[in-house]
């Protein structure tokens, strides 16, 4: 059971970060005040839905509400602002909300049995995180690579400015300097 568990974590979170972010849609500040309203009228219906539960069936469903109001408001502020950074932090939350989530389920587990299912929650959120940070890492080299070609780019485009004189050479390097963003 407790590697049916395991696997069956595994496969939840993985399908959570695989799924493909919505692209950003930069919504409207109108629209964006309505999804945090009903984020928080979703997350309150959850939670008064795990009232009649007890026990540890009870911190579970509280804890999903909670993940499900965290990665709501997550995926509305990356639609709302369309920022790398708002992306990598919804990845962010949506691995420590599964974790947390599964770290719930082990309490009804004892003994090894739950020290192994910690471990391999916690081993899933280590994994998912490390994805998140990569993917931030592999967009600010390919932001530094774009840097560099332009850079490149620009300096060949004055380097034939240099065959010209005068006015023509002015006007060259100017629109070099347009084209490739340089002040």
């Amino acid at each position: 059971m407790n590697m049916q568990f395991s696997f069956k974590t595994s496969l939840i979170v993985a399908a959570l970060l695989a799924l493909p972010v919505a692209q950003a849609a930069n919504i409207s500040k109108d629209d964006y005040k309505a999804g945090k309203t009903r984020i928080s009228a979703d997350y309150k219906a959850d939670k008064a839905a795990c009232a009649p539960l007890a026990a540890n069936a009870k911190d579970i469903c509280v804890e999903e509400a909670k993940a499900k109001e965290k990665v709501a408001r997550a995926e509305l502020e990356y639609s709302y602002t369309g920022k790398a950074k708002d992306q990598t932090k919804l990845m962010e939350v949506k691995a420590k909300s599964a974790y947390a989530v599964a770290k719930e389920k082990c309490d009804d587990k004892a003994g090894n049995d739950k020290d192994v299912c910690v471990k391999e929650a916690k081993a899933v959120e280590t994994k998912a995180l490390a994805d998140a940070k990569m993917g931030k890492e592999i967009k600010e080299a390919k932001k530094d690579a774009s840097e560099d070609k332009r850079d490149a780019d620009y300096k060949v485009a004055v380097e034939k400015c240099d065959a010209m004189a005068g006015d023509a050479k002015t006007s060259c390097i100017a629109a070099a300097k347009t084209k490739f963003g340089k002040n």
